[in-house]
């Protein structure tokens, strides 16, 4: 029983010292307006809020999502190609893929990936 109790109270003592080292050390010593503003998709946040929205960084979200859903679309593919028939997974796929292929394309030919 006084192992259990002087152990519990190491214990305690443990966490209150490692608590207080890491509330000392995480503190900022320096403030910084660029540090403790919000960054906001390239805004600056000490400007007007009025400015037009740079149309890139909308694109790029969208591509983001559109290739983000395709990987989401094609792990199922790969888990059922036990169970499936293969002639028509691979023309699932293929035709899957070939659609995406040719979105980028699209995509690419119209400048949307370009930063210029």
């Amino acid at each position: 029983m006084y192992i259990i109790i002087s152990l519990s109270i190491t214990l305690c003592i443990i966490t209150c010292i490692v608590m207080m080292l890491a509330s000392l050390l995480s503190k900022k010593s320096i403030i910084d307006r660029e540090k403790s503003s919000p960054f906001e998709c390239g805004f600056d946040p000490k400007s007007s809020s009025r400015l037009p929205f740079s149309l890139r960084f909308y694109l790029i979200a969208v591509i983001f999502l559109i290739f983000d859903v395709e990987i989401a679309l094609l792990l199922p593919l790969i888990i059922i190609i036990n169970h499936s028939n293969l002639l028509s997974w691979t023309i699932i796929g293929s035709i899957f893929l070939l659609i995406l292929l040719i979105g980028l394309y699209h995509e690419w030919n119209q400048g949307a990936l370009n930063w210029n």
